[in-house]
């Protein structure tokens, strides 16, 4: 098993949790950023750092992502295409994506898109409240288990 994270958007408290469980769980975790992330010492824990650029990140882990192996994100596009290669996968606010559900994301994705390409403003995702952190954490280990 292998842990993705679509870490350049991904909130430092969500990857302190992950960092944690992947030591806890000896689980390999791989942080893709198209910058430097802070790591802590472990030989569990790396760095994959993609040049800079229009879904880079994405594409990689796409390529690399493997049936069973975990990922991080609240992209919904990426999630769903790892669906399709059967990862499993979690966003940082603990919501699982599956197969069923994820075709109802997309389309609310593209739709608030339109909206803002049009001009209306629809604010952004609320803060990550610590009841966001415990599903996070839950999930995660439910998924390593």
């Amino acid at each position: 098993m292998h842990i993705w994270v679509d870490a350049d958007a991904c909130p430092k408290v969500i990857r302190d949790i992950l960092f944690r469980a992947a030591e806890r769980t000896r689980t390999p975790l791989t942080m893709v950023a198209n910058h430097p992330l802070p790591l802590p010492g472990s030989t569990l824990i790396k760095q994959l750092q993609v040049p800079k650029g229009f879904d880079v990140a994405d594409d990689e882990i796409v390529a690399r992502i493997q049936p069973g192996e975990i990922l991080i994100t609240a992209d919904i596009p990426l999630a769903a295409e790892a669906l399709a290669k059967d990862a499993r996968v979690l966003s940082p606010r603990g919501e699982r994506y599956d197969k069923g559900t994820i075709r109802a994301k997309l389309t609310m994705r593209d739709f608030m898109d339109t909206l803002r390409s049009s001009g209306v403003h629809t604010g952004g995702p609320p803060t990550l409240s610590p009841a966001d952190r415990q599903t996070f954490a839950n999930q995660l280990d439910q998924l390593l288990r």
